[in-house]
């Protein structure tokens, strides 16, 4: 059983710094947001495919946390009909 993440905040996404390497903050669902060594944040959802190989969707920079948790909601979807193999998802 995988294990259960809390959703970030908004606060906790404002007050991220840049370091010196980049850094992600998990969100849950597989979805994360990096922090660039540049102070950018971008929000990236990671999934595996049935042969093992491990892609990650982007869906942009920072302002909106609800959009991006429904984009991820979409990307699910999505990505679980394609594999297996009903074509695309209605949204």
């Amino acid at each position: 059983m995988p294990k259960r993440v809390p959703p970030l905040t908004q606060l906790q996404i404002r007050n991220a710094k840049p370091k010196e390497k980049a850094y992600k903050l998990t969100d849950g669902g597989g979805l994360y947001l990096e922090v660039t060594t540049a102070g950018g944040k971008h929000w990236r959802m990671k999934y595996r495919r049935p042969d093992g190989r491990e892609f990650k969707l982007n869906f942009g920079a920072f302002p909106n946390l609800l959009r991006h948790r429904q984009l991820t909601d979409m990307g699910t979807a999505v990505l679980l009909s394609m594999l297996t193999g009903r074509g695309t998802a209605q949204a």
